[in-house]
């Protein structure tokens, strides 16, 4: 069963050993001193930036983190897709993603993870009206769990990489909220 909750200040040493790990590291490329890691992370534990940073769990155990947030609370992600001529609706939310332990990468949690924190979206907040999820492209795992968790390719954009070793080639993904089903 996939779970959430916030995370922690207690978490964050979890958290800096999975931005440690090789497969998060090639496409987070985050500093991982205790004090970068308190430092990105420790304002939205406080609550005092609008990040939802979620700890996922996998039958109480940790999995993996999701980072949901509201395009409205980051105009310059906005700005950047709107320069790359990508719809971003008003109200859409993004999330960035990652499964911590090396040893459950590449077997379908990634997806399970996202359309659980897709569908958890929509109901905890009725105002959200898409998600909407720019990849880069050469991260086909990612792009693939996205696509299997029910988000459908609707761009390509030259955006700036979370790692500067890459070139600027993205996809976006995204889902709208569904339409009531009609009596």
């Amino acid at each position: 069963m996939i779970t959430w909750r916030r995370l922690g200040e207690r978490d964050l040493p979890l958290l800096r050993a999975w931005l440690e790990q090789p497969h998060v590291a090639r496409w987070w490329h985050h500093e991982t001193s205790p004090e970068a890691v308190a430092r990105d992370f420790g304002p939205a534990v406080r609550g005092e930036e609008p990040t939802e940073n979620l700890l996922v769990l996998l039958d109480g155990e940790p999995l993996g983190l999701v980072q949901r947030y509201r395009y409205a609370d980051y105009p310059e992600y906005l700005a950047e897709l709107a320069a790359a001529a990508v719809e971003v609706p008003e109200g859409a939310v993004s999330l960035d993603y990652l499964i911590g332990d090396p040893e459950r990468a590449g077997r379908g949690l990634g997806s399970r993870m996202i359309e659980a924190i897709v569908r958890a979206t929509w109901a905890d907040h009725p105002d959200v009206s898409a998600v909407v999820v720019p990849v880069h492209a050469a991260n086909h795992a990612s792009w693939r769990a996205l696509e299997k968790a029910g988000l459908r390719r609707v761009a390509e954009a030259e955006l700036e990489p979370d790692n500067p070793v890459d070139d600027r080639a993205h996809y976006v993904y995204r889902v709208d909220r569904p339409r009531p089903a009609s009596t």
